[in-house]
């Protein structure tokens, strides 16, 4: 019953991340529901590692917290240099940048 209670947050957290991605058209905003889905995972690890008495789980949050701040640096600096030369921020603006 103690876990199910993370597990059920989880969810919530991963659902809501998702619909973040997916209905926003703010590139911060889907950084931010990236943020939102990794946490839940590292929720999700960290309840199942409680439920089987091992550590393993925490060590694997604390690869995803590693590569959740890489992933926060490098996006960061792209949506900066997206409104440098866009003047904007809108994912509906970008698609010109295929190539």
């Amino acid at each position: 019953m103690y876990a199910a209670n993370f597990l059920l947050l989880s969810a919530v957290l991963f659902s809501i991340g998702v619909f973040g991605v997916i209905a926003r058209r703010n590139a911060v905003m889907v950084l931010m529901s990236i943020e939102l889905i990794l946490n839940s995972v590292n929720l999700n690890l960290i309840a199942f590692a409680l439920m089987n008495d091992n550590v393993d789980g925490h060590i694997f949050a604390l690869f995803v917290i590693a590569v959740a701040a890489a992933e926060v640096g490098v996006g960061l600096a792209m949506v900066l240099m997206i409104y440098r030369n866009r003047r904007s921020i809108a994912l509906d603006e970008l698609s010109e940048m295929k190539g």
